[in-house]
């Protein structure tokens, strides 16, 4: 499918587009227009005005913001093909014409910039272009897609937001799920499929330090939050280094610290930020657990009454990312087979998370995730010749390489529909 760039061309008028404008060019339009979780407005309005000229039966407005693209193709089975929408509160820093300069805000946060550092932009054009192709294509599959534009990934609530609108009940319930995600660590052109594990348990918790603030030339007056943070912190990873089975993926991250005002003023708490992944329920608990006790132990030895002992907020979980085997299992040798071997490899599961697993947790079906590669050729030979190295996901210098990624993605997403909706 190599011409599937030259050929997809977007005849429909979409919001702020002028038509007819080819994937790439929509990309670059999405990529610069980012908007947060559940305010998606401007791109579900795009998914669902070109969903529409392919011929699909649309509704918008889906958990929120979530648009659904129901196309019948006879009789058959019923694949739902997900997209994620949202972008990250991130200023972007890739230097490339189409960056982004937006700004939004969550319901209850400041205004922000804001980026498309995790590639939903890239899932976006492919839901699009592969749309278009089935709808063109008709007759090398039968049955049923539901194609949905999935709000709030990013904040662990749009699938299940959409589930709650009654996803499963108002529309054809799939027999199967599928979903891609762009990856940094994979050059455009590739794919790997999970054939188990594909994405972590994520838990968020908040804690606030808490001391006696004084002066800072007097700090014996004082019970200081910030030393106590700085040895929470250190302790924390201990949990990973002395208390986790290193066969079990384990992960315990500060990615906040706030406190104090003034160089001479020590404040009386600090707030930290963590996030917790593991693959398993029960090691899930244990981490929480260990982590308030560790940061209970750590206020202990500093002397900290029990009035001020530390405060959690947070710390609830959902489930891990699994793909079905069996299934997976199929959807590999079959990119091995339309795609060439050599652009099918292998990965080890990864520590980021998805909300994903909901669709085929709540519809009781199989599902499978799959790993889309998105480095340019140039910047990947020249990282792997010992030059700069590639930003990764969420990193304000992410920047996928548009032609060849999304051209991927939709000869493997159609691949995909192909192996589980065959025309006989």
């Amino acid at each position: 499918m190599k011409c599937v760039l030259a050929g997809l061309v977007l005849a429909a008028a979409a919001p702020a587009l002028a038509a007819p404008v080819d994937l790439v060019t929509l990309y670059k339009d999405l990529h610069a227009h980012p908007e947060l979780a559940f305010h998606e407005l401007r791109s579900a309005g795009i998914m669902a005005a070109e969903a529409r000229a392919a011929g699909f039966e649309v509704t918008e407005k889906v958990g929120r913001t979530g648009v659904v693209a129901v196309l019948k193709n006879g009789k058959g089975p019923i694949v739902l093909i997900r997209a994620d929408m949202d972008a990250l509160p991130v200023k972007e820093a890739t230097g490339l014409p189409y960056a982004s300069v937006a700004l939004g805000q969550y319901d209850d946060g400041p205004m922000t910039p804001v980026m498309h550092a995790c590639g939903h932009d890239i899932h976006m054009a492919v839901w699009i272009g592969t749309a278009r192709w089935l709808a063109e294509h008709r007759k090398v599959w039968r049955g049923t897609v539901v194609m949905i534009g999935q709000p709030a990934e990013e904040a662990s609530g749009g699938a299940r937001a959409m589930l709650a609108d009654g996803l499963l009940t108002r529309f054809p319930k799939p027999d199967f799920a599928l979903a891609l995600h762009d990856n940094s660590t994979l050059p455009a052109g590739q794919v790997s499929v999970p054939l188990f594990r594909a994405l972590s348990i994520s838990s968020s918790m908040d804690i606030v330090v808490k001391g006696v603030g004084g002066h800072g030339a007097y700090p014996a007056t004082t019970k200081d939050p910030v030393a106590l943070a700085g040895r929470i912190i250190t302790a924390l990873q201990t949990i990973i280094s002395r208390e986790n089975d290193p066969f079990q993926p384990a992960v315990i991250t500060v990615g906040s610290i706030h406190g104090g005002t003034k160089h001479n003023i020590i404040p009386d708490e600090v707030a930290l930020q963590l996030t917790i992944r593991s693959y398993d329920s029960v090691q899930q608990q244990r981490l929480i657990d260990s982590i308030k006790r560790v940061v209970n132990g750590e206020a202990i030895a500093a002397g900290i009454p029990e009035r001020l002992m530390p405060s959690f907020r947070g710390g609830t979980f959902g489930q891990p990312t699994l793909n079905d085997t069996p299934m997976a299992t199929r959807l590999k040798a079959q990119f091995e087979a339309k795609l060439g071997k050599d652009r099918v490899v292998d990965l080890d599961p990864s520590m980021a998370s998805e909300d994903f697993q909901y669709f085929g947790l709540e519809a009781k079906i199989p599902s499978v995730i799959y790993w889309l590669g998105g480095v340019g050729k140039a910047q990947w030979e020249a990282a792997n010749a010992g030059g700069p190295a590639i930003p990764s996901l969420h990193n304000s210098g992410w920047a996928p390489d548009p032609a060849p990624t999304i051209a991927t993605g939709v000869e493997s997403m159609t691949a995909a529909v192909e192996m589980l909706l065959p025309a006989k």
